[in-house]
């Protein structure tokens, strides 16, 4: 039996494939104010705006590719049970050739119904856009699969139960400030290792020992698999 490695994964990892986040001063966030953006109020308040922002964001996504921390996650399952929690919404992970990946915070290359969260379909990679207008199968306006602002995260427990089985636990490129995702390592079990890779320092919001590389998620993720070679 392989080992279970519960991996979480944040704005970090991405960020060195050039993908920006909303906290980055040059990001694609810097025109727009998160409520306008990043909430239901501000898709009934303006639909379109909200439609045409991440329809950028998708065409965006086309241009940026797995970067080697990606890759090692994928290859790790030769030697792990690799379970990923990302809260990000891009799908390099699967790109990169990982097969269990859990999105806390949605995925940008699907959409869903506005009257039933749960009616989610896929985007053809060759028409990524919604426009006012596109319908999901029954019937209602398609928005972003997103998990906006004040919006629950429907997948945290899932996420939890993954966290609970973990023979180790490796946290990468996240702050550890966006609840409730922080507080999944809360249910990491007594004993387990943990990793943690970012190059900043993060507080974490449980006194536990922690193994900590202080680095960028490719080198980070480099000396991570010497660690656990040896």
């Amino acid at each position: 039996m392989k080992k279970r490695l519960v991996v979480l994964t944040g704005a970090g990892i991405s960020a060195e494939s050039g993908i920006r986040t909303f906290r980055d001063s040059d990001g694609m966030w810097e025109e727009y104010r998160v409520e306008d953006v990043a909430t239901p109020e501000g898709f009934f308040r303006d639909p379109e705006l909200v439609l045409n922002f991440y329809n950028r964001m998708r065409q965006d996504l086309k241009n940026h590719h797995p970067n080697f921390a990606h890759e090692a996650l994928a290859q790790l399952e030769n030697k792990y049970d690799v379970s990923i929690i990302t809260q990000n919404i891009d799908d390099l992970h699967e790109r990169a050739g990982s097969s269990e990946v859990l999105h806390l915070h949605g995925e940008l290359l699907k959409a869903r119904s506005i009257d039933d969260e749960n009616l989610v379909v896929s985007l053809p990679f060759d028409s990524l856009d919604i426009a006012l207008g596109d319908k999901a199968p029954d019937g209602a306006q398609l928005r972003p699969h997103i998990v906006w602002f004040g919006e629950p995260v429907p997948n945290i427990e899932l996420a939890i139960q993954w966290v609970q089985k973990a023979d180790l636990f490796l946290i990468i490129g996240t702050s550890l400030l966006v609840y409730p995702a922080a507080g999944l390592v809360r249910y990491v079990p007594s004993g387990i290792p943990i990793y943690l890779i970012d190059p900043k320092e993060v507080k974490l919001p449980v006194n536990t020992s922690v193994n900590v590389i202080q680095k960028v998620a490719s080198e980070g993720m480099r000396e991570f698999l010497k660690m656990v070679d040896d």
